[in-house]
């Protein structure tokens, strides 16, 4: 339960840099061969995972505006589930930022790639962000991605993903001034991902279950 949601007051926001912050919860738009250090902004395609079984499903639009690059500076695994659970990993941060940037707490994005926990912990980061009146702006990114397997049932299939976020170049907009809150560098800027995702036997969909980050870690800075 690392990560914080992000406070209402200008003051307190600009302390905690209004970081896109994911205490226990669990992604910008992109292509198959994405994962390798792609920046997501406007205009982007809707998200499509790894894996030819993920043209037989309609993804939601996870866009983001072009004032957010995300970037997900990850190494695609060989191993075709791998593949495809941490791309979805990824597109559960695009829904969440894309919930925030489209202020809708309920957006479809966060859910389709979500359930659970992960889930209601997307909703209310969405919700505090705009029951405060904040969106985000600049560059998020993320990078030294592992993938380990999970327990695997007749029906369902789980990964475990982890992933570093770099976040001292992502900041707190106001929504009605569009004022930036600006802030330093420092081991808060820096978090460590941990996402339960799981897929239902032949559907390509990998949803996060569960996330959990840790705030202020060391490993993720340099």
């Amino acid at each position: 339960m690392a990560r914080r949601a992000p406070k209402t007051t200008a003051a307190a926001l600009t302390a905690a840099a209004a970081l896109l912050l994911t205490a226990c919860g669990g992604g910008g738009s992109d292509s198959s061969d994405d994962i390798k250090g792609a920046d997501q902004g406007a205009g982007s395609p809707s998200a499509s995972a790894s894996g030819s079984a993920s043209t037989d499903v309609e993804r939601p639009d996870v866009s983001v505006p072009k004032d957010l690059n995300l970037v997900f500076d990850f190494e695609k695994p060989s191993d075709q589930d791998s593949a495809a659970a941490l791309e979805d990993a990824a597109n559960y941060i695009r829904a969440l930022n894309h919930g925030i940037t489209q202020q809708d707490p309920d957006d479809p994005a966060f859910q389709f790639y979500s359930s659970g926990q992960a889930a209601q912990y997307a909703h209310s980061q969405i919700k505090e962000y705009v029951d405060g009146g904040w969106t985000l702006t600049g560059r998020d990114r993320y990078y030294d991605a592992g993938i380990s397997p999970g327990d695997e049932s007749e029906k369902v299939k789980t990964v475990n993903v982890t992933f570093c976020e770099d976040q001292s170049k992502v900041f707190g907009r106001e929504i009605k001034s569009k004022k930036v809150h600006r802030t330093k560098e420092s081991l808060a800027s820096y978090q460590k991902f941990t996402l339960l995702m799981t897929s239902v036997k032949d559907n390509p969909v990998w949803r996060a279950q569960r996330v959990t980050v840790e705030g202020k870690a060391a490993e993720c800075q340099g």
